[in-house]
């Protein structure tokens, strides 16, 4: 089985085999110019993001800088998604997040890894696994979510998590691991934060 079939089914590769480079340097010169755009040419950056991703939404707003292994060409975006600062996507698997999710600055979503076995390090192998975030997820500053996992619709993952594990919908989460503390419930009707009063209702 060549290299390119191994990585396609998610087992260990070499990842310097020429066969699996590609136009990977191509993909990167597409995000180079993202990140050099003025913060007022809006029409550049929206034509550049529709080239640069496998898939994306409308009103997707994506602060510069974002780092991409594969410049975003693996990644699947929804509608109306916020990027802060500094998200990192080691995307040299499919990434998909679903519409209305937003990422707090300084995230990471990896979906390579390399084996724990040191002679298989020294000879160049790496893993690729998926990532599948959902719809209206809310993500905190500097969360780390690691290859093969999924989060639910509507979770919230707090900021400094490390993600190792599928999360379900409809929760808060967070720790290293992260782990879910509890289902969004009837008190987040009442207060946004701590015992802070949510007025919106009035």
């Amino acid at each position: 089985m060549t290299n390119l079939k191994r990585k396609m089914n998610g087992l260990p590769y070499h990842y310097d085999d020429p066969e699996i480079m590609g136009e990977q340097m191509t993909y990167l010169e597409t995000l180079y110019d993202y990140n050099a755009t003025r913060p007022t040419e809006h029409e550049k950056k929206q034509a550049l993001l529709k080239k640069m991703f496998a898939e994306i939404g409308e009103n997707c707003h994506i602060e510069t800088p974002i780092h991409a292994n594969w410049g975003c060409h693996n990644v699947h975006f929804g509608s109306g998604i916020y990027c802060n600062f500094n998200l990192t996507l080691v995307d040299d698997a499919e990434i998909w997040v679903g519409d209305n999710t937003m990422f707090g600055p300084n995230v990471v979503i990896a979906t390579s890894g390399h084996p724990i076995l040191p002679i298989l390090r020294t000879n160049h192998y790496v893993y690729n696994l998926p990532v599948r975030i959902g719809k209206n997820v809310w993500i905190g500053a500097g969360v780390q979510i690691l290859p093969d996992v999924t989060i639910g619709d509507n979770t919230v993952i707090g900021a400094g998590s490390v993600v190792t594990k599928d999360i379900p919908a409809n929760v808060v989460a967070f720790g290293t691991p992260c782990q879910v503390v509890r289902q969004i419930n009837e008190q987040d009707k009442l207060f946004y934060f701590k015992d802070r009063k949510l007025d919106i209702w009035a």
